[in-house]
């Protein structure tokens, strides 16, 4: 079966801009771009453009109501306790219920594909119920290799029926300061795409390196210091590459940037987070210089206010800008090319999808600008960039099916079972003894 949806403009990223654009759909698949004139205008959506959905290389739905957790707290170690003892007094069916929320919001916000990093598998539940593409990394942490397996399989089971073709199953060893080495190698074997946290603060690399700085007095709830670097520990044991992807990585040197190019690992860019946690701003212009398979992520909003994908956008943009005190450091449509076909290279899915070209998934998103500062036309990109927001998405297709359109979700009934959960997390049974915090890899960054 094929349809046309037509708009002002058409971006198709790999080409262009189209004005008064088409796009026609085969089977799932794109089957041709061009202008309406040539196309047909199909499906005509005014004062709109048609541009690839939008690829949330970072996130983690089971946290979309952690909204002002522990904000401001004086250091990244305290944030991510409270987040541990918090999260202990709910479960799975609350996992589900936040998570189903996180992949509303991030369809409701444009994105058709997400990188999630999962400690209770519901994001895999979730994104199969509500049409998300997703690769969903189940997170182990520690040094004892068989018990995290244990736990990895346990949580790979319970979720098996949600994954897919679209929605495929990794593993996420969190990050060098709570997974040992040994747990690393062992993730590798699994033979699964790889999601892992590196470098996002100097604290943590403080630690890491030398056991040192704020996060020393938390030492029994992290694995023993690595002496040297996440990067240089992973690199020098052949763990990265083009199946891992690598969220923040803020505090690197030349030297671990070289080494991020050269094994084409996968990095997810989250200003807003690294911004709201105190963590610094990424060499983001240094990262697209030298060539790095690099693209955007919301992270969650347990750090970032929220999954608003455009708010992110704009965040890319002004950090890049102030960091590098130019204002062409980077473009409106060089950050939307991050923000897809960047974010589906780092997640290692460029080939199928993050561009609008004949032979791609049908993963596409629809902007109105209607009655915003940016009409009458002179960029697209920038008036997307700047001027987009959750309430300008008049659609999201995933495999040529409206997965969102405006005002078609229940609301109400997926943000009160999502409340119910954070209510809980906040009020925790009269009595109860305080939760070990020994897991303390279940964060929300």
């Amino acid at each position: 079966m094929s349809q046309v949806l037509s708009a002002d403009w058409v971006l198709p990223i790999e080409g262009p801009p189209i004005e008064r654009g088409a796009v026609v759909i085969e089977d799932g698949r794109i089957a041709a771009v061009g202008t309406a004139d040539e196309l047909g205008a199909g499906v005509r959506y005014e004062d709109a453009v048609i541009l690839p959905g939008f690829v949330n290389a970072h996130t983690h739905l089971e946290y979309a109501v952690y909204a002002g957790f522990g904000d401001g707290l004086g250091d990244f170690a305290e944030w991510i306790t409270l987040h541990v003892q918090r999260k202990a007094r709910i479960g799975w069916e609350e996992y589900v219920d936040i998570a189903r929320l996180g992949a509303a919001l991030c369809l409701g916000s444009g994105v058709t594909t997400i990188g999630d990093c999962s400690y209770s598998g519901a994001a895999a539940v979730a994104c199969a119920e509500l049409g998300l593409r997703a690769t969903v990394y189940l997170e182990v942490f520690g040094a004892d290799v068989p018990r995290a397996l244990e736990h990895f399989a346990r949580i790979r089971d319970r979720a098996q029926d949600a994954f897919s073709d679209r929605v495929r199953a990794g593993v996420s060893p969190h990050a060098p300061y709570t997974v040992s080495l040994e747990l690393y190698q062992a993730c590798a074997e699994l033979g699964l795409p790889v999601a892992t946290h590196i470098s996002e603060s100097a604290s943590e690399v403080a630690y890491v390196l030398r056991g040192e700085g704020p996060w020393s007095g938390y030492r029994e709830l992290l694995v023993e210091p690595a002496g040297t670097t996440g990067t240089r520990l992973l690199a020098a044991h052949d763990l990265l590459g083009r199946h891992v992807v690598a969220a923040h990585c803020v505090v690197i040197d030349d030297e671990e940037l070289g080494v991020l190019v050269s094994t084409e690992t996968g990095i997810a860019h989250c200003p807003r987070s690294n911004a709201a946690l105190g963590c610094g701003v990424a060499p983001l212009a240094e990262l697209r210089v030298a060539g790095a398979r690099v693209g955007v992520g919301t992270d969650s909003p347990a750090s970032a206010p929220s999954f608003d994908f455009f708010e992110e956008l704009r965040s890319v943009v002004l950090t890049a800008r102030a960091r590098a005190e130019r204002p062409d450091v980077l473009s409106a449509a060089e950050t939307l090319e991050l923000a897809t076909l960047g974010s589906a290279r780092a997640l290692d899915l460029d080939s199928e999808i993050g561009s609008l070209v004949p032979g791609k998934r049908a993963d596409l998103a629809v902007v109105s600008l209607a009655g915003s500062p940016f009409l009458p036309w002179e960029d697209p990109a920038a008036a997307v960039v700047l001027g987009g927001s959750p309430d300008r998405v008049v659609a999201a297709f995933v495999d040529g099916e409206p997965r969102y359109e405006r005002g078609g979700f229940e609301w109400h009934e997926l943000t009160a079972a999502a409340l119910r959960a954070r209510r809980a997390m906040l009020a925790p049974p009269a009595g109860a003894a305080p939760p070990e915090a020994a897991a303390v890899g279940q964060r929300a960054s």
